[in-house]
């Protein structure tokens, strides 16, 4: 399975109780269907007596069984806390995006979504330097008339 269809057939599971185990999390979503992998991210800190961080990730082998198991468990309660599902969403790239470490225009996303081609930077210059080009508005002038329509013969 690649990591883009993983993510789609997992589901984020935030608010749990510290004594929330992965078996836990394995037997509360098994009802929705076959279950790949649960994890639960260990708290950042080694000292720290926590089993995990408050949230976990549940990976269905099936990603129709994403919204199954949201639409059954969201807002539920487990071990006395009411917990949230949603659907997981991919972690983002360090090297992406204003907290990396490389210039925001140098970067693969920015480049593409905001990367002009030659012949439309050449076109744009036409078109502003076409600006002064342009003839005088007939319009102007005209706002002095006291009277709309044609005038009277």
């Amino acid at each position: 399975m690649t990591d883009q269809s993983r993510w789609k057939a997992t589901v984020y599971v935030g608010g749990l109780a510290p004594m929330v185990t992965a078996e836990h999390l394995h037997a509360a979503f098994l009802p929705f269907g076959e279950i790949a992998d649960v994890s639960l991210p260990k708290p950042e800190s080694p000292n720290s007596t926590e089993l995990h961080r408050g949230y976990g990730y549940v990976e269905f082998e099936d990603p129709e069984d994403v919204k199954e198991a949201i639409d059954n468990m969201d807002q539920s309660e487990l071990f006395g806390k009411v917990i949230k599902v949603n659907a997981a969403k991919p972690p983002k790239n360090v090297n992406e995006g204003l907290g990396s470490k490389t210039a925001l225009w140098e970067q693969e996303g920015w480049l593409a979504e905001h990367a002009v081609s030659e012949e439309d930077r050449l076109a744009a210059e036409r078109a502003k330097s076409g600006v002064e080009d342009r003839p005088e508005d007939p319009m102007q002038g005209l706002e002095g008339l006291d009277v709309a329509g044609p005038k009277p013969a």
